[in-house]
């Protein structure tokens, strides 16, 4: 993997951070739980999968569709519109 990769990876990983750091209902959430007696603590996880594109003269480079994951549901769904991230159909 090369440097410039890293990079844009380690920018992805910051940013998907911040953009919980920053988030209202999340922070509500948790104070709730604590409030209630509990400690709390988030794993989460995430696949990214990342293909090189090969470039062809002037036809224009099209990122490769993911294969084999799972449907989303209304949660993801929810899930991720609360990070801000919407997905293209």
């Amino acid at each position: 993997m090369d440097d410039r990769l890293k990079d844009l990876i380690k920018n992805l990983g910051d940013a998907i951070i911040e953009s919980l750091s920053v988030s209202y209902q999340l922070t509500e959430a948790i104070s709730e739980i604590k409030n209630a007696g509990y400690d709390v603590f988030m794993i989460l996880e995430a696949t990214v999968g990342f293909n090189k594109r090969e470039e062809s003269g002037d036809q224009e480079s099209k990122p490769s569709q993911p294969v084999g994951l799972a449907k989303w549901n209304s949660q993801d769904q929810a899930f991720l519109g609360a990070m801000k991230i919407s997905l293209d159909e």
